[in-house]
Parts: C-alpha cells; structure tokens; sequence
C-alpha cells in the first residue's frame, strides 16, 4: 500500500479552493451537488483508510481478537510507520464513529421530537405554532412534509414576503436539502478536512431555496427583503441537518446575490476559468482519494489472506 494509504486523509485540502469559488461562481444548485458529492466521497475514502491502518494497529496488541498471522512483519510493512500509524488509528476511528453515531441521533431525534410537536395541529402543509420566538424551517419526513413557521415571524413579515418564506421552505422540501446537508455534516465529522465544505453547502442550500423563491414570485427584491427582516429577528432551526429561512451565517452576502441578477444555471466551469481549476482540482482529488482508498483496500485484503492460516 505505501503512502497511497496516507493520501485520502489529506486529500481533502484539494477541495479547499472550490468550497470558497463555488458560493460566488456556480449556479447554487450545481454548486450543492459538487461540494456534497465531494465531500461524501473523501469522508468514505478517508473512513476506509482509516478502518485498514486500525486493523494493523489491532493487530499488534497483546490479546488481540485478530488472527495471529494478521500481527507478522509482512502485514505491518505494508503500512509506512505502521507501530504508529496504526495504534494511532484505533482511537481515531472510534472518534469518528461516536460523532458521525451522535450526528445521526441527533437529526433523528429532533424530527422526530419536531413531528410529536406538531400531531395535534391540522395536518396542513405549513404548521403555524404560536410562538413568540420568530423561527421558520423545513421539517421533512412523518405522514408528510412540512413547513413549521410562528405567529412572532409571520407577524414582521408583508403578504408578498410570507409567500417569499413559503417558497423558499417549499424549495427546501422538494430538493431534499436535508439530506445535502446532513451528507456534508457527517462529511466534516469524518474528516476536519472536509469543514470548509460543510459551510460551503450550508450557504449554497440556502442560495438554492432563495433562487427557487424569486423565480416562484418572479421577484427577487421581496424575497431579499423577507431574509433581511427574518435575519433581524429569528433563531436557527433546531439542528443544522434542516434548513431553516434564516439562518445564522452570511445572509447579507444572500441579500446582496438576490439584489443582483440570477445565476447563470451552466452544468460546469470552463476549465479556463478560476473556478473551473478550482472544480477540476478537486474532481481530481476525490478520484484519486477513491483510487487510493480502493487500491489499499484490495491490497490489505489479498496481504492478509496470505497471512491468515488455512
């Protein structure tokens, strides 16, 4: 295996410069797709890697439930610095499945205690709670998708800026942005490398639900105008793996694309541009992290066949 091991760990970084180019280069859609994508892949890719240096590492433990031939010098030189990579590796792997584990719960147990909230309201597609907390957020999954918003929010906001909110939730439910952005939470649990993605779908899932919202009113200014006021006022959605109207992070950077003319919807950068090196880089470096990660994979594997007795 050699180094190739090692590779998908750091890989990563060759993601960094098309996480910032997309936000301001990339129709939002596109930009979701790519950064999530990418970020998925490296996380499975750095796991995996992670998951084979921890074998050795075990391996070489006193007691170890390992087969003993999975301990001798020919498997330990397959890693590079294999007595401290590897036992380097145990507590790592534990740490990304106890977070990644705690991210899921967590998601699953504010929809659900969400869904609870909501069972003696009419089962109406937009559950107005009276609340005087201004909040708003998509909330998927249950008998059916819904849109929980408070009177406090409604309240601030014009006819034309509430259908703008409703829209803009509608955009959320219907392209599953909940699952983008869970995708990239787990993404940057798995790997650190990977948080400047993370940030990146955030703002892109958001500047897609705005982008679906204008187009829907076919006025971009009011739903500009229904951010800024919700931004005044309103709290996040209750975990960051659903979408809220609002949230916390670079809203004047969403007013100010809303203020200007709509994205140019192109399925890929010209490779003569900032951007598309930026995207082809990191195309680049999640092939290769993929090839890395396979070609360690089946290469521990037919090493410890051969080591393990028959």
């Amino acid at each position: 295996m050699g180094v190739f091991v090692f590779l998908p760990l750091v890989l990563p970084l060759t993601a960094w410069p098309i996480a910032r180019l997309a936000e301001h280069h990339l129709h939002p859609r596109i930009a979701t797709r790519l950064l999530t994508g990418v970020a998925g892949v490296m996380a499975l890719c750095s796991t995996v890697c992670l998951g084979l240096l921890m074998v050795v590492g075990t391996a070489q433990l006193p007691g170890n439930p390992l087969p003993d031939g999975w301990s001798d010098p020919e498997v330990r030189e397959a890693v590079p610095y294999d007595e401290v990579a590897g036992k380097a590796a145990i507590p790592a792997l534990i740490a990304v499945a106890v977070v990644c584990g705690r991210t899921l719960w967590r998601h699953g147990r504010a929809r659900r205690r969400a869904h609870r909230a909501l069972a003696g309201l009419p089962g109406t597609e937009v559950a107005v709670l009276p609340d005087d907390v201004p909040y708003a957020y998509a909330l998927p999954g249950g008998a059916r998708d819904r849109i929980v918003v408070t009177t406090a929010l409604l309240s601030g906001l014009q006819p034309a800026e509430r259908r703008a909110l409703f829209a803009h939730e509608r955009a959320h439910l219907a392209a599953r942005h909940h699952r983008f952005l869970l995708v990239a939470q787990l993404a940057a649990r798995a790997n650190p490398f990977l948080r400047p993605l993370r940030t990146a779908v955030t703002y892109t899932t958001e500047r897609w639900a705005d982008e679906e919202a204008a187009r829907v009113l076919g006025d971009r200014r009011t739903v500009a105008r229904a951010i800024g006021k919700a931004a005044l006022v309103s709290r996040a959605a209750p975990i960051p793996t659903l979408a809220g109207f609002a949230s916390p992070g670079p809203v004047p950077r969403r007013v100010a694309a809303l203020l200007g003319p709509a994205p140019a919807p192109r399925s890929w950068p010209s490779v003569f541009t900032a951007v598309g090196v930026a995207a082809w880089t990191a195309a680049a470096g999640t092939a290769v992290s993929a090839l890395s990660s396979a070609n360690s994979a089946v290469t521990m594997a037919l090493i410890l066949h051969a080591a393990t007795p028959l």
